[in-house]
């Protein structure tokens, strides 16, 4: 869905944005962007003064006014070309949501149980309130809270991912999705939103490029480039006197035309990021969308560039979630390999993932097939919250696996005890933050299995780009103390907070808050929301509750606490972009000021013509190739903001001193070496 990456330049999206760009010509479309308005301005004027030389009162010959004319239009529309462009990838991604949209008859429960009589009902009639029933098969109306019942819900027309997801009343995966369909069972839903602000109505609003709010750091790059304009609109106006008092008393020469005074101003204003300066923010919510995170705006990805911390829930993004078994630790005179057959045959009954691991481990390092010990006739011992053990019996033998104390009970009443040994290995696993089961095999105490909370392989070199970008970690965990530290020892987090609660998370984020720090996290809880209120980035799950996703300014459709991460990437991506493009931007108008400044001038002081280092043709092919290289900058730029500058995590200073390099001495030769180029092929086809 909207993780699929359109290309660069779809045929599908250029003929539409075509024919925007020469919509967008409209002044009240120009007027909000005000360096591009100069240009349109400037365009205006260079045209009425080819009309004028049409008319035999031309200050130059009427062809070099209309190239100069034409080009400069060219260079509103290639602006106009690159916003139409990342508006149309954006405006494919909502229309294909919008094909998820369908007219579905809703059950209005009259009253709000199960068993109770429904009545049909048109979904665009719901209210925020109203409870219905969703059975196998059924389309889920609108958003809502499940409250009673669980089912499988297929969601995959909004997150992309096939395989179903489980639903229930109370705990953390309550909420379902307007547009979802019940493919087992049947929920009872409360109606969280009104027709037209369900999640999928809001995720269409977002995409939608045409109506994305400017973020603070792209209006204070604004205020800059409009600065930046009127400095050179001031620089260039006083020139025209200065031609003329210069021309008056030297009695040589010509007074500068407006055409090149024009000209001058339009290739010297920051008009290659005045350009793509919108086109760059579009891009950066459209990347957002194909790596399937919904931005409730442009501030919260602009945020996600300048987070310093990370709030890091422990399970499901630093470990795996599921504690699993990693070892073997036998009793005196016993060996491993008779352990490791207790503790299979034992856990053969425990269908929990922490069962099944015990059952892989002793597969994987043993080579132990179940079929080989006879079980057809074995009694099990189902595993239970209640008793904390599974087992079996095998003939004489009684084997059991489960907690500690619970199996210390299970020896003390079978007229057993346990080893001094083998406690202090279990305690020794505990300190280490594993955790640890114990196996006896008729009443002998066989050894202990150690199960960890498995850190995800390459998280600890995430974390390690993350530091020294500057941004530090901290894992948030509901363990005690003893086994947090262990686990964060181990992922290489700068900090965590142990027993964490709601308002410990809350006071956390406010201190880092309180330091001038940002504060990004996750959250999929109503117990989360409160934290997710009072970050400043903050990701709430798909699979959560309507809570936590509307306290979030960013959904997660895939549900991933991972994606953080990839989310503060992206942000730190559209941030380079933007600075990147308005280094190169800036530099180019060296070049620029080799090229006409001479050329305009060069009549009436000779002298200048040592500045004309590019050996420029003559002042018009000057003036046109400059001109012609502004327009023409901007679309071969395109690609590069609609795909941003390529991340790399390193630090503030070393991103500068990168910059600074490839785009600022780039930003320099490349102008000097196109400017030269289009001189060359003007004169070789005779336009100059």
């Amino acid at each position: 869905m909207s993780g699929k990456q359109l290309p660069l330049f779809d045929p599908a999206l250029l003929g539409p944005a075509c024919l925007d760009a020469l919509r967008k010509l409209s002044p009240r479309t120009q007027w909000r962007n005000p360096v591009m308005f100069v240009v349109w301005l400037g365009s205006l004027l260079v045209t009425l003064l080819w009309l004028q030389a049409l008319a035999g009162h031309g200050e130059a010959p009427a062809g070099f006014i209309l190239a100069v004319a034409l080009w400069l239009w060219f260079t509103v529309l290639f602006a106009n070309f690159a916003e139409a462009l990342a508006e149309g990838r954006s405006k494919a991604q909502a229309a294909s949501l919008r094909g998820m949209q369908r007219k579905i008859v809703a059950k209005k429960l009259l009253e709000p149980n199960h068993t109770s009589r429904w009545i049909p009902l048109d979904a665009s009639e719901l209210r925020k309130g109203i409870v219905v029933l969703v059975e196998a098969g059924d389309w889920v109306p609108l958003d809502g809270e499940v409250i009673e019942g669980v089912a499988s819900v297929d969601e995959s027309a909004i997150t992309g991912e096939s395989a179903p997801v489980i639903r229930e009343a109370g705990g953390d995966f309550c909420s379902v999705t307007g547009g979802t369909r019940v493919l087992s069972d049947w929920l009872v839903v409360r109606i969280g939103v009104n027709p037209g602000e369900s999640f999928l109505d809001r995720m269409i609003a977002m995409v939608e490029g045409a109506k994305r709010q400017k973020t603070p750091n792209e209006v204070a790059l604004t205020i800059l480039l409009v600065g930046l304009t009127i400095v050179f609109l001031l620089v260039v106006v006083t020139l025209l006197p200065f031609s003329i008092f210069a021309v008056a008393m030297g009695g040589a020469g010509k007074v500068v035309t407006l055409t090149a005074l024009v000209a001058l101003l339009v290739c010297l204003a920051p008009t290659t990021i005045g350009g793509l300066l919108s086109a760059i923010g579009v891009a950066g919510m459209s990347r957002m969308m194909q790596a399937n995170v919904v931005a409730t705006s442009g501030r919260a990805v602009e945020a996600a560039g300048d987070v310093d911390v990370l709030l890091l829930d422990k399970t499901g993004t630093i470990t795996f979630g599921n504690r699993q078994a990693t070892s073997f630790h036998a009793a005196p005179g016993v060996a491993e390999r008779d352990l490791a057959e207790a503790a299979l045959l034992a856990s053969l009954a425990d269908e929990t993932p922490e069962g099944r691991s015990v059952v892989t481990l002793a597969q994987s390092r043993f080579g132990l097939q179940v079929e080989a010990f006879g079980t057809e006739n074995a009694e099990f011992v189902a595993f239970t919250a209640q008793t904390r053990m599974s087992g079996v019996d095998l003939g004489a033998r009684a084997i059991r696996k489960g907690a500690l104390d619970a199996v210390r009970r299970y020896l003390d009443e079978n007229g057993s005890h346990l080893p001094e040994l083998l406690l202090r290995a279990a305690e020794e696993i505990a300190r280490r933050g594993a955790t640890p089961l114990l196996v006896v095999d008729a009443g002998r105490a066989m050894g202990v299995i150690e199960l960890k909370d498995v850190v995800k392989p390459g998280i600890k070199e995430r974390f390690a780009e993350l530091r020294r970008m500057g941004i530090r970690t901290v894992m948030v965990t509901g363990d005690n103390p003893l086994t947090a530290a262990a686990i964060a020892a181990e992922a290489g987090v700068d900090d965590f907070l142990a027993e964490a609660t709601p308002e410990a998370k809350l006071k956390l984020i406010r201190d880092y808050q309180s330091q001038g720090r940002l504060v990004a996290m996750t959250g999929d809880g109503t117990n989360d929301a409160p934290a997710l209120a009072q970050a400043d980035v903050a990701v709430a799950m798909n699979s959560g509750t309507q809570a936590a996703r509307e306290a979030g300014n960013m959904v997660d459709l895939d549900s991933n606490p991972t994606k953080l991460l990839e989310i503060v990437e992206t942000g730190k991506q559209l941030l380079m972009t933007r600075g990147s493009l308005t280094t190169f931007s800036i530099a180019n108008d060296v070049a620029k000021y080799f090229a006409i400044l001479p050329a305009i001038f060069v009549a009436t002081y000779p002298q200048l013509d040592a500045l004309n280092v590019m050996r420029l043709h003559s002042p018009g092919s000057a003036i046109l190739s400059a001109v012609i290289f502004n327009a023409l900058i901007i679309i071969v730029l395109i690609p590069l903001a609609l795909k941003g500058v390529r991340y790399r995590a390193i630090g503030a200073a070393a991103l500068l001193n990168r910059n600074l390099l490839i785009y600022g001495l780039g930003g320099l030769a490349v102008p000097f070496v196109g400017i030269k180029l289009i001189d060359m092929l003007l004169v070789a086809c005779g336009l100059v």
